[in-house]
This record gives C-alpha cells, structure tokens and sequence, in this order.
C-alpha cells in the first residue's frame, strides 16, 4: 500500500470519483486520475467534495456484494 500525499493548501480544487466497485472518493482536480478511477463531474474544495459523496454514497456496500445478495 503506498502512502497519502502530503498535505496540501485549502485552496486546491478537487473531484468526486468512482470505481467500478461504486466506492467514492476525492482527487486533485490537477492530477492524471489514478486506475480503475472515474471522475463523477462533481468538483470543488475537498470539502465540498466529501458533502457531496455523503449525499450519493448512502450504501458503503460494494457493488460486487450488493449484486451477490
């Protein structure tokens, strides 16, 4: 597993995205986005990025599991 970035000023923008698990989370708006990753279109400040995942990622369940049940 590699490390997290350093931390970075409050002003970067970032974006909402999603794997093909349906799993959210936030990128730098101004960085290659990473494999098996696809923006969602949503952007912002990183907080606004995570008000909007808590809004559209109401079940943390994987997909894969979902479909299984």
């Amino acid at each position: 597993m590699s490390a997290s970035p350093a931390p970075r000023p409050t002003g970067d923008r970032y974006v909402v995205v999603v794997n093909h698990e349906e799993q959210y989370s936030v990128w730098f708006a101004d960085r290659a986005l990473p494999a098996g990753w696809t923006a969602t279109g949503a952007q912002g400040t990183r907080q606004e990025c995570l008000d909007h995942i808590e809004q559209v990622w109401t079940d943390l369940t994987p997909r894969s599991v979902r479909a299984s049940r």
